[in-house]
């Protein structure tokens, strides 16, 4: 599925990559496009998604979240993003700090590294490469549908397990894991 054509032109000048600003800009136009949000499929068991054509290139997912559901602790390697909440509310809990890139499995974490975010309907926030955070629907009764957008295309996802200050990477998913 294709972003309609009636949203602006991204603001991104032909030739050069997206930045976090033009990606935010994206997610909040495409967020205001009601038809589209409404046309996204929603399972009451589990996430639903759709690609779309994100600007300059960028990888760009239209994604349900039933209540209660949640994409556990990740980073998104070396793409900035962003996202928006276009309907329901989600929170992001993130890390507050650079982590090392490569070469390590078990991390511990500094006090005061943890901060949450509420990001109810048109609330939304971009970040840069290497942002650990995880994203979820705490609400108990009612979906939220978001729109992310990443530059460059996601090479890969890490995943990881957290238990009190200590996270672990687990796991690093490929695009064909996902698509």
């Amino acid at each position: 599925m294709s972003v309609p054509s009636s949203l602006p032109a991204p603001v991104s000048t032909a030739g050069t990559p997206p930045t976090q600003a033009d990606l935010l800009d994206f997610v909040r136009r495409t967020a205001a496009d009601a038809e589209l949000i409404a046309s996204l499929p929603l399972d009451p068991e589990g996430r639903t998604w759709v690609r779309l054509e994100g600007p300059g290139g960028s990888e760009a997912w239209l994604i349900g979240w039933p209540p209660g559901t949640g994409t556990g602790w990740h980073d998104h390697a070396d793409s900035v993003g962003a996202f928006l909440t276009a309907s329901g509310e989600l929170t992001e809990n993130s890390l507050a700090a650079r982590l090392p890139s490569d070469g390590w499995k078990t991390l511990e974490l500094t006090d005061g590294v943890d901060r949450v975010r509420r990001l109810s309907a048109g609330q939304g926030r971009a970040f840069g490469r290497h942002h650990v955070h995880e994203v979820l629907n705490e609400s108990t009764e009612r979906h939220a549908i978001s729109v992310h957008a990443y530059y460059p295309p996601l090479p890969h996802i890490r995943r990881y397990s957290r238990t009190g200050q200590v996270l672990r990477l687990e796991q690093v998913e490929r695009p064909e894991d996902w698509q």
